[in-house]
C-alpha cells in the first residue's frame, strides 16, 4: 500500500473508530452512574472527547492488526446495591451502545445512496461520507463482537463474571492481568481472526446488504 492509499484509510477509518471507542467507553459509565458509581464522572470519563478514552497500544493494535480497545472507564462496584448484576449491565452497555451505532450507520449510508448526485461537488462528498458510515458499520460491529470475548478484561469476561457464583468468579478475575497477551496470542496465531472475521462478516452483509 503506497502511503497516500494508507492517507486516505486512516482518514475513511480514523473517526468512526475514535467515535466507537468514545461511545464505547462512554456508555460503560453512564451506565455505571445511572447505578449509583459516580467515580467515571469524577475522573472526566463521562466525555465524547476521544482523547479522554484512548489507549495508545489500542489504537496502534487497530491500524496493525484490525482490533482495537480503549482505556476502560473505572467502575467501583461497591456504590452498586447488587455488584454482581450491576457489572453485568455496566459491562452489556459497552457493546450494546457500538450495537446501536452499526445500525445508525447502516442506516446512514442507505439514506447516503438515496440522494441524488446532483453535481460533481455533491459526489466528492458523498463517496467519502458513505465510505466513511460503511466503516463505522464494521468497525463497531467488530469492536461489538471483540468485546464480548470472555477474556478479561473484556466486557464478555464481565459477563460471565456476572453469571458465575462468587468464588469462581474471583477466581476467573485473576485472569485479567494476562488478558490482552493471551489476546495478541491469539491475534498472532490468527484464532481470533478466525473467530471476529466470519462474524463481523456476517453481520455487516445483513445490515448492508
Amino acid at each position: 500500500m503506497d502511503i497516500k492509499q494508507y492517507l486516505l484509510n486512516f482518514l475513511i477509518l480514523g473517526p468512526p473508530f475514535l467515535f466507537a471507542l468514545t461511545l464505547h467507553e462512554l456508555a460503560h459509565g453512564y451506565a455505571a452512574l445511572r447505578l449509583g458509581d459516580p467515580t467515571a464522572k469524577n475522573e472526566g470519563r463521562l466525555t465524547l472527547n476521544p482523547l479522554s478514552h484512548l489507549d495508545p497500544f489500542g489504537t496502534i493494535a487497530f491500524f496493525l492488526i484490525s482490533i482495537g480497545w480503549a482505556k476502560p472507564v473505572p467502575v467501583n462496584p461497591a456504590y452498586f446495591r447488587n455488584p454482581s448484576k450491576g457489572m453485568l449491565a455496566v459491562a452489556l452497555a459497552g457493546p450494546g451502545a457500538n450495537l446501536l451505532l452499526a445500525l445508525a450507520s447502516a442506516l446512514a449510508v442507505k439514506l447516503l445512496l438515496l440522494l441524488p448526485p446532483a453535481s460533481p461537488w455533491l459526489i466528492s462528498l458523498l463517496v467519502p461520507a458513505v465510505n466513511m458510515a460503511a466503516a463505522s458499520v464494521w468497525i463497531n460491529i467488530m469492536l461489538m463482537v471483540f468485546n464480548c470475548l470472555p477474556i478479561p478484561p473484556l466486557d464478555g469476561s464481565k459477563v460471565l463474571m456476572g453469571l458465575l457464583p462468587p468464588d469462581a468468579a474471583l477466581r476467573y478475575a485473576r485472569m485479567e492481568p494476562y488478558g490482552f497477551l493471551l489476546v495478541l496470542l491469539l491475534s498472532y496465531t490468527g484464532v481470533l481472526g478466525g473467530i471476529i472475521g466470519p462474524a463481523t462478516r456476517f453481520a455487516n452483509g445483513l445490515l448492508l446488504g
